[in-house]
């Protein structure tokens, strides 16, 4: 089993900057994929960032410029940057890992942008 456990989340106002991490534990063999996903009131999960193994990387349009994925492969980390947040940001962040073919979620953090 892994768990992941997410940090970081909170309320910043527009313009704004939050780092996410993202801590995995247990049995960690191989990890394919890291990625974050966020799921807004109302609406479907969706895809924000993704690294790959061999630290490829792919963004949501929307996303792009503005937040950056990063890993520490020593720690089993992933990390979020998020900077010139929007309203529009505001959601529920989830951390996940693809460890040997099978998902694991963490349990999500709420990102609130907001004045």
């Amino acid at each position: 089993q892994v768990q992941l456990v997410e940090s970081g989340g909170g309320l910043v106002q527009p313009g704004g900057s939050l780092r996410l991490s993202c801590a995995a534990s247990g049995m960690i063999f191989r990890i394919n994929a890291m990625g974050w996903y966020r799921q807004a009131p109302g609406k479907q999960r969706e895809l924000v960032a993704r690294i790959i193994s061999g630290f490829s990387s792919n963004y949501a349009d929307s996303v792009k410029g503005r937040f950056t994925i990063s890993r520490d492969n020593a720690k089993n980390t992933v990390y979020l940057q998020m900077n010139s947040l929007k309203p529009e940001d505001t959601a529920v962040y989830y951390c996940n890992f693809d460890v040997r073919g099978l998902d694991y979620w963490g349990k999500g953090i709420l990102v609130t942008v907001s004045s």
